[in-house]
């Protein structure tokens, strides 16, 4: 497995890098199916986050869907650990996903419990269309531009997907429509999804 381990505006020192390496060597903490973890640390600089001033961001990619944990403490190690807590949950519940239940106990997978709180459409969301609203002058504004590879997937997939990641929405190739696609967490259980189509 693979671990890199850089700091946005950060100088990671080693004692840290070998820190990581242990804390994430393979053991029965990650799913054997993963073979690369990005660890990413950042700083914040304003005086009054000195209790959360650190940030820890470890994105792990295996045989699966992407899957993301970040957390903010005092110190690095601190925020480290509150990280890979919350990387274990997400990893157990896509193991709980995949693997096969069997009698009246059956847990419902969170998708469908997803799919069961809200149902419009036959999708289990709200479905917006939008038309072509693009701000005049947007050039000055964008700081990231990334483009990433996408699987077409049903609704439910991206919820989960989106779950995952620890996001508030996440971008997908519907299945069925073929509209790129937008699903998003709105108050409480329920969720919305924006398709874009022509105009």
């Amino acid at each position: 497995m693979d671990i890199v381990v850089k700091g946005r505006n950060v100088e990671v020192p080693e004692h840290f890098r070998q820190h990581v390496q242990e804390k994430l060597a393979p053991s029965e903490r990650l799913d054997p199916r993963v073979y690369h973890v990005d660890v990413e640390l950042f700083h914040e600089k304003n005086p009054r986050q000195s209790s959360s001033c650190q940030r820890v961001e470890i994105t792990v990619r295996g045989k699966g869907p992407v899957i993301r944990a970040e957390a903010c403490a005092e110190t690095f190690y601190a925020a480290l650990d509150a990280a890979i807590l919350k990387l274990e949950a997400r990893l157990r519940k896509s193991h709980d996903r995949r693997r096969v239940h069997h009698g009246l106990r059956t847990p419902a997978s969170a998708a469908e419990f997803a799919a069961s709180l809200v149902s419009l459409n036959g999708y289990g969301a709200d479905v917006d269309v939008l038309e072509d609203e693009a701000p005049d002058d947007t050039d000055s504004l964008v700081v990231r531009d990334k483009t990433h590879e996408a699987i077409p997937m049903s609704t439910p997939e991206a919820l989960h997907e989106m779950e995952l990641v620890g996001h508030d929405f996440f971008l997908f190739a519907d299945k069925e429509s073929g509209l790129p696609s937008v699903v998003y967490r709105r108050h409480g259980y329920h969720y919305g999804v924006i398709r874009l189509a022509a105009g």
